[in-house]
Parts: C-alpha cells; structure tokens; sequence
C-alpha cells in the first residue's frame, strides 16, 4: 500500500497549489492516498475531501469572528480524522490562522507536517517563525527573500519558487494580442472585497471614460453569484450616472489580462498573475475600519502592501488604501499607466525583474512532491534549491 498524504488548503490559491501538487504526486508514487481540506479543483485532482473549503476563504479578523463557529467545527474534525487515520505527511498550505494551529496539534499528536507558502513573517508576527520551527519538519517558501527570515531558528527551510509563473505560463494564448482601449476592474473574489471595492472602481471607470472617451472595461469574475452580485451594483449606479461600457465576465481572468492593457486590482494574488502576464496595475486595499485599525496595529514596518512592489522593494504598482481608494487618486495612477503615461515603460520593466527572481524554470509542483515523498518515507532527500 502507498503512503497517505493529507493536504490542507483553505483559499482559493491554495487549492490551485494542492490541486497541482496532487497531481504531481500521483506521478511520482501512483499508489498514494491523498486527503484533506480544499476546493473543486483538489477534489478534481482525486484529493479525497473530508472539508470543502470553497467558503472559508474570509479576509480580515472581523470577518474570522464571524465565523468563528464553523472554523472551530471544521479544526475538530480534522484533528480527530488525523490522529484517528495518522497520515503519513500532512502538507499544509498557506492559511496561516488555520493551518498554524493545526500543525501545533498535528506534533503534538506526532504527525509529520510540512508546511508549503510561508506566513507573511516578513509582514507581521514574526515571532511565527519560532512556532512553526517547533512544530513543523520543513518549510517550502515561496519568496526568494523569505528563508533569511528563518535563519535564527533549526527550521529546514527551502526557496522552491513561485508556482503562480509555471502556471500562468502553461495558459499564455500567443494569438492574444493587446486591446489599447481595454482596461480591467478586477475588485475581488469575495463577497466582502466586490462590496467594498466595486463603487470605487466603476466611479474611477466613470471619470476615465470621460478623460478617454474610447476605453473598454471588462470586470472578470471567478464566480456566478459574484457576477450576478456586480451586476445588481451596476443597475443601481446606473439608475443615478451615466456608465460607461462596463461588460461583467465570469472566469476567463487570465485571458482578459493578455488582453488588456492596464487594470485596477484587489490587492492579492491577483496582483502577482497581472505581473506574470505583463499587465500594468494599480492596486487598492480596503478592509473594515476595525480590521485596518488593528492592522495599523500589527504592521508598522513595511513599505508596501503589494506582493509586487515587496518583491521588488520598490514601487512598481502604485498602491492605495482604505479612503484613497477613489477616482480623485486612481484615475491619475490608471493614466500613467496606459499606453503613452509617464510611467508605463518603467512598470514594464519592473514587472519583469520581479517576476525573474521567482525561480525561472523550477517545476515547483513536482519540487514541492519530492519534499513531501521524501518526508512520508518514498525517497531519498531531493537537493536543497536554496
């Protein structure tokens, strides 16, 4: 019999990431058992799921509090499948509010865990890092920067590269060609972020469209009920302005950004995709005014919310939060950015350097599956990348 193999992913990235993994991992050893917690496509790649999470993907702590009850519920299920079945390696996947506790019960119960997408030590709770070198066999990071956050501890921490650009390669279309006229408004796939976000975004298309009268707008959508949710918004800021031509799609992302020639985007892994395909952005953050007062808080000491601009350690997207986030700011930000702006040619070149130093050519699905057959038992130890 192979060896069981649990993994735990609970946003809608990370059940892209474990969806890959498994797949690689059932090239590598055919007989394995794979199990655990995600979304449609971990279950499409034959993961077993004991918990769908497709709908605990929530941002912000006064979001987690509200559901809070089904986090506790779904964190004792878990716990007592695992020490009941005791799987071989559990391989954890970002979702460090979850997956941090988990990984604490799983030593305890003394079950293997690696852990796969560092927490964002380097942006808050850096004391994370001395819990996850207790309770955790190996970190695979994702970041090139990331391992010097580790290096006061005996964690085996691995630089194992972004698995966002081996992704978005595979989908690159050739034929697609660049629309000057288009731009996208991506505000989000949740709930919470379209409510927050999508006003601003449609009154900053409003005022574009009056500055550049032959702009195009494309809203791309994972989600049905998120497009249906858009359109409602739509029809009443319709009933009170003129809008411009703003056309609500769902899914396709990824093509509409070989398409476009410049956006506005949700702060997120969003921002990291529009890098890989080479689309301008300008990026916009906005959580409760709780949540972001404590996260004033919390975090002091970066320069920069985008991924993009961190990866760089310089402003490549222009960024902007909380009440900023309005046609008077982002409409002068978009203008730069369009093709002829003051500041198109240097984002350009920004976002390839960011995206070079993401690991080139590393296949990191079958990277990261090395690591976990080497730790369940199936190999010997794969090399040290970094």
């Amino acid at each position: 019999m192979g060896k069981t193999v649990w993994i735990i992913a609970g946003e809608e990235s990370g059940d892209t990431y474990g969806a890959r993994l498994a797949a690689e991992l059932r090239q590598q050893s055919p007989d394995i058992r794979l199990r655990g917690m995600g979304g449609r496509a971990m279950a499409a790649a034959g993961v077993e799921l004991l918990v769908d999470s497709t709908e605990l993907g929530v941002v912000g702590l006064v979001e987690v509090v509200r559901h809070i009850g089904v986090f506790i519920r779904v964190f004792r299920l878990l716990v007592a499948q695992a020490i009941e079945t005791r799987p071989d390696t559990v391989v954890l996947i970002d979702y460090p509010g979850f997956n941090l506790r988990f990984a604490k019960r799983l030593h305890q119960a003394g079950i293997q865990v690696l852990y796969y997408v560092s927490p964002q030590i380097w942006a808050w709770k850096r004391g994370r890092r001395h819990r996850l070198a207790a309770w955790c066999r190996r970190l695979l990071c994702i970041f090139p920067f990331e391992p010097d956050y580790y290096a006061d501890t005996d964690l085996d921490v691995r630089f194992v590269g972004h698995p966002l650009v081996g992704i978005l390669r595979e989908k690159r279309k050739p034929e697609l060609r660049r629309d000057d006229t288009l731009v996208l408004l991506l505000p989000g796939s949740r709930r919470a972020e379209i409510e927050r976000l999508l006003g601003a975004l449609v009154a900053t298309a409003v005022e574009l469209s009056k500055r550049k009268p032959g702009l195009r707008f494309v809203m791309p959508l994972p989600r049905t009920s998120l497009a249906d949710m858009a359109r409602q918004h739509l029809e009443a800021m319709g009933s009170e302005i003129t809008l411009p031509d703003i056309r609500i799609e769902v899914g396709h992302t990824h093509e509409w950004m070989q398409q476009a020639t410049a956006g506005i985007a949700a702060s997120g892994t969003v921002t990291m995709e529009a890098a890989i395909l080479g689309l301008p952005l300008v990026s916009v953050y906005r959580v409760a005014t709780l949540t972001y007062l404590i996260g004033r808080l919390l975090v002091r000491h970066l320069s920069y919310f985008t991924i993009v601009n961190l990866i760089a350690n310089d402003l490549v997207f222009e960024e902007f939060m909380q009440g900023r986030v309005c046609p008077e700011t982002l409409v002068p930000a978009l203008e730069a950015i369009l093709p002829g702006g003051s500041r198109r040619q240097q984002v350009m070149a920004a976002m390839e350097s960011a995206v070079a130093s993401l690991g080139g050519e590393i296949d990191v699905s079958a990277e990261v599956a090395r690591n976990v057959l080497e730790l369940a038992g199936e190999t010997s130890s794969p090399p040290k990348i970094s």
